[in-house]
């Protein structure tokens, strides 16, 4: 176990406006969407107060939180056009104060990123008729009406935040209003509004008027700043630094919350504001340290900080004064608490998958974050203590016996690989993807710490695991690739076998995806990396339906950078071979139409099938009654049921050991 760090950087209380903060450790504006209706309900408020009993220093709440009704993108975003939020808010505020955490709300207007086709019609608005991709609206051009009432409602929400006891708010530029105003790429206006960056500007500082007006000095107030558009013809890093001395000099803004780049598409939202597993950790940090040095005040800085060991970097090299870990708070809500307790070797570790983006607030790897009031954080100590044997060394089984040995019984692993980490291990091993081994290794430390017995090498029978005298025993032994349902299976390769580099690579290779998940692609780039020809064929209408968009844009992107052809919308009906070749015949889903491709090597990926032969021969001993006496409890958990992705899998074992 690591010791309490002395004078460390985290751990340094700081003053942002008339706020005293106990570390510089916060939680950024999300969309969590456990709103109901707009507001701030109890599941909503149990998720952030978890992050006050972890000791961070500030919670900010409501992502993309609509000023206006016009500001909709069709639900889980909280309300501030009404006051009926208020009293939430003051139930919210109350419950982190208790913990010395302060909270403020995100308050924007979407613009032309609104559903137009939402709530009651209203149609989008924005500087200039451009659409956004992403947002898909085409927008009405705002008139000095429209810029009037929405500056109204702006300083109506920071009213409203104000009597529901919060701490500050922040504005949002990006590619919301403010922001759309500000730059040149979504602004063609010839009035006072368009034009040069100080009438771009015009909108945003008239805002912060109308805020300042509204609350005075009674709230921190900030802007969530665009400092770097990095795209011709939008804002640059001088534009972004002009904007932030506009604020400055004007007297409007406590504090800058520093981002980059844009977010009209699923590609640079992924890319610029929260980056994933396709992007280096941390990336923007050298455009936030230059920004900072031109530039007066308090500068917060979120985006792909996973770790506090960068966390800690951003602090003390003064690139930011205080660090969102927002991500990283979904993964493990009590940072700040394992830093003063000297556990920072415990905190369990944000792999950036974006899980969270693609499930909402959900993390990969952790089953509570979301459901504070049915699961929580902390595991209660069993009232009896029991032998159990987990049978499977993936991420279920693993989980498993975290959670059994949390609750004090004594646990035994067994596990027929030499290494635990089932198919994670593989697929941390596709370009992009290694991150991921950080689940394992985190449960394997935590196994270690908590005295599970573990067992590799270990082909499980029956009878061995009945010699153990078990009280309980959890069957986690996973799947194995599904091709018995291929005629012509024979010819083909898994996933796996590419993966683990069980079979040598073919020149030209064509790879099956049934599922729309991550191991079909990763294998093609992997494959295609290595300078072979690459086919990747989905049944589903584009590679990686079943993914957050920052997987699948990730995905796409480099794909198409290695020359892998993609086809889309076939489905795979069987597979012959062809003399030195192998033919796969295929059948589009809309047309009818039969495709035959050939290759040197074809790879299948349709999910796995389970494995559960143990779980049936313990089934038939409990038949026996006494067998039953000594063996109450029999489990089936993972993979070993059905073939799912690792949240499910660990989710499920998850609730089954709080049980026994």
């Amino acid at each position: 176990m690591s010791q309490p760090r002395r004078n460390d950087p985290l751990l340094t209380a700081f003053t942002l406006g008339k706020l005293h903060l106990h570390n510089r450790i916060v939680s950024t504006s999300h969309a969590s969407m456990f709103d109901e209706g707009g507001m701030p309900t109890e599941r909503y408020q149990a998720y952030h107060e978890e992050k006050a009993r972890g000791g961070i220093a500030m919670t900010m709440i409501g992502g993309s939180a609509m000023v206006s009704k016009d500001s909709s993108w069709g639900g889980g975003q909280l309300d501030m056009s009404s006051d009926r939020i208020i009293p939430h808010l003051q139930n919210l505020s109350e419950r982190l104060h208790v913990h010395g955490t302060a909270v403020m709300t995100q308050i924007s207007h979407l613009g032309r990123r609104a559903n137009a086709l939402h709530g009651d019609w209203r149609p989008a608005i924005a500087p200039s008729r451009i659409r956004e991709v992403r947002g898909r609206s085409i927008p009405r051009e705002m008139d000095r009406d429209d810029i009037n009432r929405v500056i109204a409602d702006y300083a109506s929400a920071a009213r409203r935040a104000l009597e529901g006891g919060l701490d500050g708010i922040e504005t949002l530029c990006g590619g919301h209003l403010i922001g759309q105003f500000m730059s040149p790429l979504t602004n063609h206006r010839t009035d006072s509004f368009g034009g040069s960056l100080e009438n771009r500007a015009r909108f945003g500082l008239m805002v912060h008027e109308a805020l300042r007006e509204a609350v005075d000095n009674r709230l921190v107030i900030g802007i969530r700043l665009v400092i770097d558009e990095g795209v011709a013809g939008g804002l640059t890093a001088a534009d972004g630094i002009a904007l932030a001395q506009m604020f400055e000099r004007e007297g409007l803004v406590d504090f800058f919350n520093a981002i980059y780049g844009r977010m009209d598409s699923d590609l640079v939202l992924s890319e610029d504001n929260m980056p994933g597993l396709f992007q280096a950790s941390a990336p923007y940090l050298e455009s936030v340290r230059a920004f900072r040095a031109e530039t007066t005040l308090p500068l917060i800085h979120a985006g792909g900080i996973r770790d506090t060991a960068t966390a800690r970097h951003v602090i003390a090299e003064n690139i930011a004064d205080l660090v969102g870990m927002t991500r990283a708070h979904i993964a493990d809500p009590h940072i700040v608490r394992r830093l003063k307790a000297g556990e920072e070797d415990r905190i369990r570790p944000c792999v950036g998958s974006s899980y969270c983006l693609y499930k909402k607030a959900t993390c990969v790897h952790n089953a509570a974050t979301g459901n504070e009031l049915s699961i929580g954080h902390d595991v209660n100590p069993a009232k009896t203590k029991r032998r159990i044997v987990v049978v499977g060394g993936g991420i279920a089984g693993l989980e498993a016996a975290r959670v059994a040995a949390l609750r004090g019984h004594h646990v035994t692993l067994l596990e027929a690989a030499s290494q635990l980490g089932g198919q994670i291990l593989l697929a941390s091993r596709a370009p992009h993807r290694t991150p991921l081994i950080g689940i394992i290794e985190w449960r394997v430390q935590e196994l270690e710490r908590l005295g599970v017995e573990i067992k590799t090498d270990t082909l499980a029978t029956d009878d061995d695991v009945l010699a153990l005298s078990p009280d309980a025993v959890l069957i986690a032994t996973g799947g194995v690739p599904d091709l018995n349902w291929l005629p012509g299976g024979v010819h083909c390769v898994s996933t796996w076998d590419i993966l683990s580099g069980a079979v040598p690579l073919g020149d030209d290779i064509l790879i099956y995806d049934g599922t729309g998940r991550q191991p079909a692609p990763s294998c093609a780039l992997a494959i295609a990396e290595k300078g072979h020809k690459t086919t990747l064929v989905t049944c589903d209408s584009h590679v990686g339906q079943e993914m957050p968009y920052q997987d699948s844009t990730g995905f796409r992107k480099n794909l198409g950078l290695q020359g892998v052809r993609c086809l889309t919308d076939l489905q795979l009906d069987d597979v012959i071979k062809c003399e030195a070749r192998i033919q796969a015949r295929f059948t589009h889903s809309f047309t009818g139409e039969i495709i035959c491709l050939e290759a040197d090597q074809i790879v299948v990926e349709t999910g796995t099938t389970p494995i559960h032969d143990l779980y049936n021969d313990l089934r038939a001993h409990l038949r026996q009654p006494a067998n039953a006496i000594m063996l109450k409890t029999l489990h089936l958990m993972g993979d070993a049921v059905a073939s799912r992705d690792i949240h499910a899998a660990m989710r499920e074992a998850h609730m089954i050991a709080r049980t026994i």
